[in-house]
């Protein structure tokens, strides 16, 4: 195996705990759509995050006109999706919090000089840049190290693409091999996995009786190992790196 000289992370639920934020404000913008488009069914943000975690809103937008059987025109569907940008960074701006552990593992990476670092998100760019100076891990990724599946592409889409992954790769100038992913969710791990990029999995942020079942989930999808704490990186990786 190549040597590893990156590590590209996930952000939300795996650097910021910024999901359940984020999908109180996704919940009220698709309750007002599904009204509109008289379809009875309403969400709480947990039940969306259930349902959709790892999407960005845009993408969940696509999976719930499926689902409903309804549609958006181009013009909805941008008024919806920059007014969800704008609701989800004023909550984040005023309530993210880094996952826990994972500031101490980035400093170590920075202090060691050994791995350049990135954020592959599916979320907003706007949003991600926002999350990452909120709970000032910004320090550790270049700002053209940012990306994001919604903003970044010439043609926007959401994990579990592996378009955004492939995108960082070829920017950062480096093979997926070389790199290693961090991904807590269905749709990001199946993206790594896809752009053929070892994954790290982890499941520290999701409630503890739930830990166990997305523990195996993400090995199935083909995560090289799991993580329950960010206190574990330093062993995935060397297992990682041995393979």
């Amino acid at each position: 195996m190549p040597k590893i000289t990156h590590i590209l992370f996930d952000c939300d639920n795996t650097l910021v705990l910024s999901e359940e934020l984020a999908f109180e404000a996704c919940a009220d913008l698709s309750n007002e759509i599904l009204a509109k488009k008289g379809i009875d069914q309403r969400y709480t943000g947990p039940e969306l995050l259930k349902d959709f975690v790892g999407q960005n809103f845009r993408g969940m937008l696509v999976s719930l006109q499926k689902k409903f059987n309804f549609e958006l025109d181009p013009e909805e569907m941008e008024k919806y999706v920059s007014a969800e940008e704008g609701a989800v960074i004023k909550k984040l701006e005023r309530d993210a919090k880094p996952c826990v552990g994972c500031d101490e593992e980035l400093e170590k990476l920075s202090k060691s000089g050994k791995y350049g670092m990135a954020v592959v998100s599916s979320s907003a760019l706007r949003r991600v840049v926002a999350s990452v100076k909120k709970v000032d891990q910004a320090k550790y990724f270049p700002e053209n190290h940012i990306f994001s599946a919604a903003t970044s592409l010439d043609k926007p889409t959401t994990k579990p693409d592996p378009a955004i992954y492939l995108h960082a790769c070829k920017v950062i100038g480096k093979k997926p091999e070389e790199c290693v992913a961090v991904e807590d969710s269905k749709s990001g791990a199946t993206a790594g996995v896809r752009a053929n990029i070892p994954v790290i999995g982890y499941v520290g942020s999701y409630p503890e009786n739930e830990q166990k079942e997305k523990y195996e989930m993400l090995m199935g999808l083909g995560c090289k190992n799991v993580m329950y704490n960010w206190s574990e990186f330093d062993k995935c990786l060397a297992e990682v790196e041995a393979l």
